[in-house]
């Protein structure tokens, strides 16, 4: 579901011969996510380039932007999502969306409307999916699958995946939800159902999909007794057809 919000602000032509007022309006859309803690804003400007998302997940994290800054300064916010064209927002309780909004478009209005950078250049990185000339062959199919096919559909219920590592020797993903989706009650099915389903169909020597946490500890979406103790010994990508039979979808 859409909500709509917006504002008007001044902006001002001048030269020699003519000086004028117009009117702009920022239009801030919200949409929710599976997850009932976290809520999509969707402002009418740009927020980062194209294919960049940063996350915060405290105040204290948040040095390199101010906008995120402020939005820690409500109580109940528990992490911020900056995407290309979305902010994503989570709260900590079960606190009323409607309690906490008015604040939250206080807040995005006014910053959004002075111009002032949302995130300092220097604290953005490139995307994790990026092929470089370190990574081996399978890992560059993996990072293009997951930036064509995984991540728009995440990113679409405000969330982002991060591409960690492959181990080769066992056909181990390791990746990581944000936004919307880290602690949405549903992650271990998208993971297990959608992500890794999708690797492992076109790609054979993905076995599993672990999932890391931000200290790192694995949240295993396979039980035990699903476990591949698998030892790949193909080096070579067989990708399977689409018409093959019908691909997993997210």
């Amino acid at each position: 579901m859409l909500s709509l919000n917006f504002v008007k602000r001044p902006f001002f032509l001048t030269n020699s011969r003519l000086s004028a007022t117009l009117t702009r309006s920022l239009f801030i859309q919200t949409a929710t996510t599976p997850n009932e803690q976290a809520l999509k804003f969707l402002p009418s400007t740009r927020i980062l380039p194209d294919e960049q998302t940063k996350e915060y997940l405290s105040g204290r994290d948040a040095y390199s932007s101010p906008l995120a800054k402020k939005l820690f300064s409500i109580d109940d916010i528990s992490s911020v999502m900056f995407g290309s064209n979305f902010i994503t927002i989570a709260k900590k309780t079960s606190t009323d969306w409607s309690i906490l909004k008015p604040e939250i478009f206080s807040i995005l209005t006014e910053y959004l409307t002075n111009g002032k950078p949302i995130i300092d250049k220097n604290a953005l990185e490139d995307p994790d999916t990026i092929i470089n000339e370190n990574d081996d062959e399978i890992t560059s199919i993996i990072k293009e699958l997951i930036f064509t096919r995984i991540r728009p559909a995440i990113q679409d219920d405000g969330g982002d995946i991060e591409f960690i590592s492959f181990d080769s020797d066992i056909g181990k993903v390791r990746l990581k939800l944000k936004g919307a989706c880290r602690t949405c009650d549903s992650s271990s099915v998208t993971l297990k159902n959608g992500v890794e389903s999708m690797l492992k169909y076109y790609i054979e020597e993905v076995k599993i999909v672990e999932q890391i946490n931000e200290d790192d500890d694995l949240i295993d979406p396979l039980p035990d007794s699903k476990k591949s103790s698998t030892i790949i010994k193909s080096k070579e990508v067989k990708s399977k057809e689409l018409d093959d039979d019908i691909p997993p979808s997210l």
